[in-house]
């Protein structure tokens, strides 16, 4: 530890929050609510009496949950503009950008996971719940708007916290793309200074404060959960 320079990591410390962190925190959060929304209505789909319909979704969540995530993050960083183009009648690739294309690339994916989570806090509903919602004339969507996702959102989250620290953790590979997440920024001031130990020390210990703080609010949740039981 003696030629350890703590200075490296005071000097850039400004940076590495201001920009790596706050673009870190900007797609996890961004990606967990719309891939949450996505996930809950690809479940609510792989739940319905359509077959077709049902069997799309399934198709969707299988085929995303099977491929390695950072080959969907090169897919999606040099296809989208393509699709851009080609849904807008552009006739060339548009300018999309590096974060949405990372955020549209953790939505679809994440939306996978969410879908499953969501599918099962779904199933645990009694289903005399559901039928007492017929009854009084709700329809379908009422239902699970009203009686059936606020439970299942409940039951279900402490296991949706643990996937939003997944999903952090793997917002890092977005500095393949040369994008400055934190981890990005890191490897930006290691090369900068040629202090690779350093950095990449610093940037592991802080993933694991800000993972392990989050998974103890997820054990508190399930503890309370029980309880509460």
């Amino acid at each position: 530890m003696n030629n350890f320079d703590f200075d490296v990591i005071t000097r850039s410390v400004g940076y590495l929050f201001r920009d790596g962190m706050v673009f870190t925190m900007k797609l996890t959060l961004l990606s967990t609510a719309m891939g949450l929304a996505l996930g809950t209505l690809l479940a609510m789909c792989r739940l319905s009496g359509w077959r077709s319909l049902a069997a799309a979704a399934g198709i969707y969540v299988n085929f995303l949950r099977a491929l390695p995530l950072i080959l969907v993050i090169f897919w999606f960083y040099f296809l989208v503009p393509y699709l851009g183009g080609w849904l807008t009648g552009a006739g060339r690739p548009v300018s999309v950008g590096g974060f949405t294309s990372a955020l549209i690339t953790f939505t679809l994916f994440e939306a996978a996971y969410f879908c499953e989570i969501m599918r099962a806090g779904i199933q645990s509903i009694p289903r005399g719940q559901t039928a007492a919602a017929y009854a009084l004339g709700l329809n379908y969507w009422q239902m699970m708007a009203n009686i059936v996702l606020p439970q299942a959102l409940r039951n279900m989250a402490p296991i949706l916290l643990t996937q939003t620290i997944v999903l952090f953790q793997d917002t890092s590979l977005v500095y393949v793309l040369s994008l400055t997440d934190f981890l990005g920024a890191g490897i930006n001031v290691a090369q900068r200074d040629n202090r690779l130990v350093e950095m990449y020390i610093f940037v592991a210990v802080v993933y694991f404060i800000i993972s392990f703080a989050a998974s103890r609010m997820v054990r508190y949740l399930q503890r309370y959960k029980t309880l509460a039981a």
